[in-house]
């Protein structure tokens, strides 16, 4: 019997929810999708797990700052999906999903999977039973 180390585990759950989301913005036809969602989440994962496991005999405040960070560099990420044009933003919900997938990610690094789970879970109500929701109170989309 073959034996794989916690850690391979936490990746491949990291990229399987990201990919999860990124699943649901693909079949919405945004830019970003599987693999997008996928590696952000998987990234993120990577981060804070490099960090615990780089410095174990370290007080716990450094993961967290490497946690910051990687919001902080997502935050970067996202600002660049976010697009004003014609007097319309569009953007906003690819960048919020690419930012929520990034905490999906970070949230598996510190081991706390099924946090991650339902916050995926949630994540995907959202962006499918809330557009329905959407759709079905705002009938003109110029309106918005």
């Amino acid at each position: 019997m073959i034996s794989v180390p916690f850690e391979y585990v936490q990746l491949i759950v990291a990229l399987v929810l990201g990919a999860a989301i990124g699943l649901e913005r693909s079949v919405a036809h945004k830019t970003a999708g599987m693999r997008t969602y996928g590696l952000v989440s998987m990234g993120a994962c990577l981060f804070v797990m490099a960090g615990r496991l780089f410095m174990p005999g370290i007080p716990g405040n450094n993961v967290f700052i490497i946690a910051s960070t990687v919001v902080t560099g997502i935050g970067f990420l996202c600002g660049g999906v976010i697009i004003f044009q014609n007097h319309q933003l569009s953007g906003l919900t690819t960048a919020a999903g690419i930012w929520i997938t990034a905490a999906v990610g970070v949230t598996v690094g510190f081991g706390l999977v099924p946090l991650a789970i339902f916050a995926t879970i949630t994540t995907l109500v959202v962006l499918t039973i809330f557009w329905f929701v959407e759709k079905a109170i705002i009938k003109d989309p110029k309106s918005r």
